[in-house]
């Protein structure tokens, strides 16, 4: 019998990788990644305003350029082989739809238009809407609609978006029938089901970013909506009332897309799901076990039987969902606003002279600086991760705060901003990025704690991602700050290969979700130990980092 074969496509910050594997032992056979384009220039982006925008173009071309690229070379017998894709996304991003599920960007007028364009995960814009939303909630009189969200909304999340583009656009507020989360978009595009009101929407995107629960019969009620700004009147009927898990089918490829991707007819497209919690299952994440995903932020993320689970609300986290990462199984979120973005700002800070002064150096050619750009920024992080790994741990060490994008677990608050403190004539560079590490590594254990404190045990780590593959300086930090082992998962690409597990499912080979992770695991290539002595003594470190954050939070001006 031939063996067959799946497509898992992921869409991060930057690019869209998509993997062909199969379904027997999870190898994968191909693959290709495609940065977007305009995203990669910059535009409709205002870091100083926090606004982060992605145009559907980018997704549409990555799409078609990275599935084609990674079937390119694959046998006819493979290709027509294939069963079934997955997608995966960033979320909370959603966009503005006419009543056809066309954004509004990909329509004439809105082109350039920001606010008509994907709300990318870590856009800020929306800082005043999250406090107006939890203010609310807990005044109104009714149900508070954040109690499975942690009990604090953020600014990261569905409603808080959309009510600050309605607000601020009326071109936008005019046009917009509905809106759509990045990926539950993708697979209706793929399908061609994409009537606003038809999409099959993500189980975990419903749960964890808009409020989404059995409980609530759907959305939030139309009445707290309404109370929160007119401008939402009737939207609810414009959404959705129910979700799907990752495992089921949200359609069949359409034969214009099937053509488009180089791909057969009949195959078959998964509901979508974020990033993070399909990289969980790629990662292999069981009960209780903690699945680290560590990138430009993190995510962490356990799940947990519901019987066990009961009526416990765990605060201050990004959400508990029946389903959302592993069906069957309550799916539990945290994460860190930044984790490797914050080793890229310092990065980039040390790069200014670089960048500023050796790129106007008339008397040397401009191939020699390019070259003293180019090896200077590849190396920089390398380099200070060698030099800081040999510096003594001290108790009198700088501290650092890790809100340089706000604060998402434990207790949401974007407003809040990082710091350096205990600086000395003699802080150096290697220095201040190893306290920097260390305070990325305490915000870890300020998650792990809230989960421990609020009842749901950790009996392992697991960590995924480009930090946790590329820097095992900061992996040792964060096990010994934690003082528990950290398995690496051995893919480089688990998020892609969740989406292959998922996909897998989707098209009826592999039966569930867990018995997909037996068979195409990829297990796990390094384990880091905590130092007894190193964890001891980061104990008096972390309760100055600890005493750090209260001191800015309740004393300084945000």
């Amino acid at each position: 019998m031939a063996n067959k074969y799946v497509i898992g496509i992921d869409y991060g910050t930057d690019s869209v990788r998509s993997v062909v594997a199969d379904t027997e032992n999870g190898r994968i056979i191909g693959s290709s990644v495609f940065e977007y384009p305009r995203w990669k220039q910059g535009l409709f982006c205002d870091p100083s305003q926090n606004q982060f925008r992605q145009h559907p173009a980018d997704y549409i071309e990555g799409l078609e350029q990275s599935v084609r690229g990674a079937v390119s070379g694959l046998s006819p017998d493979v290709i027509s082989n294939i069963s079934g894709i997955s997608v995966d996304t960033t979320g909370s991003t959603p966009i503005a739809v006419d009543k056809d599920g066309t954004p509004l960007s990909l329509k004439q007028g809105f082109e350039c238009n920001p606010d008509a364009m994907f709300i990318l995960w870590k856009d800020h814009t929306a800082v005043r809407e999250a406090e107006e939303i939890n203010r609310l909630a807990r005044t109104w009189g009714g149900t508070d609609f954040t109690k499975y969200e942690g009990g604090i909304y953020s600014s990261e999340w569905f409603w808080a978006k959309i009510l600050h583009v309605l607000r601020s656009n009326s071109d936008v507020r005019k046009n917009a029938y509905s809106w759509v989360e990045h990926c539950d978009w993708i697979p209706a595009l793929l399908t061609g089901k994409t009537n606003p009101l038809e999409i099959k929407r993500s189980r975990c995107a419903a749960g964890h970013k808009a409020m989404w629960h059995e409980d609530f019969s759907g959305l939030p009620d139309q009445q707290f909506l309404s109370k929160l700004d007119p401008l939402l009147d009737g939207i609810r009927d414009r959404l959705y009332r129910n979700t799907w898990t990752c495992d089921v089918v949200a359609g069949v490829i359409t034969s214009e897309w099937a053509e488009r991707l180089g791909l057969p007819e009949g195959v078959k497209v998964g509901a979508g799901s974020f990033d993070a919690h399909i990289g969980a299952i790629g990662g292999e994440i069981k009960p209780y076990q903690l699945i680290k995903v560590m990138g430009t932020s993190t995510c962490d993320m356990i799940i947990a039987p519901p019987a066990e689970v009961g009526n416990k609300l765990v605060a201050g986290i990004c959400g508990q969902v029946d389903g959302s990462i592993v069906p069957g199984m309550i799916g539990l979120e945290a994460g860190q606003s930044a984790f490797g973005d914050i080793y890229a700002w310092f990065s980039k800070l040390l790069m200014w002279p670089v960048t500023e002064i050796v790129a106007e150096m008339k008397w040397l050619d401009e191939n020699t600086r390019n070259k003293i750009r180019e090896q200077t920024s590849e190396n920089i992080i390398a380099e200070l991760s060698r030099q800081a790994e040999s510096l003594p741990l001290e108790e009198t060490a700088i501290v650092a705060l890790d809100w340089m994008n706000g604060r998402r677990t434990p207790d949401a608050n974007q407003s809040l901003k990082g710091a350096i403190t205990s600086l000395t004539l003699g802080s150096d560079a290697p220095r201040i990025f190893k306290a920097l590490v260390e305070a990325t590594a305490f915000g870890s254990r300020m998650i792990n704690e809230r989960f421990i404190n609020e009842g749901i045990r950790i009996d392992g780590v697991i960590a995924i991602g480009g930090v946790a593959k590329k820097n095992p300086f900061v992996m040792q930090i964060v096990a010994d700050v934690l003082n528990m082992p950290i398995r690496v998962a051995a893919s480089d690409q688990t998020c892609a290969l969740g989406a292959a597990m998922a996909a897998s499912v989707v098209a009826g080979i592999h039966k569930d979700i867990p018995a997909a992770q037996t068979a195409m695991g990829g297990g796990y290539e390094k384990e880091y130990k905590p130092d007894p002595v190193r964890a001891a003594k980061y104990e008096a470190l972390f309760k100055k980092y600890s005493n750090l954050g209260k001191l800015i939070e309740e004393n300084l001006i945000n």
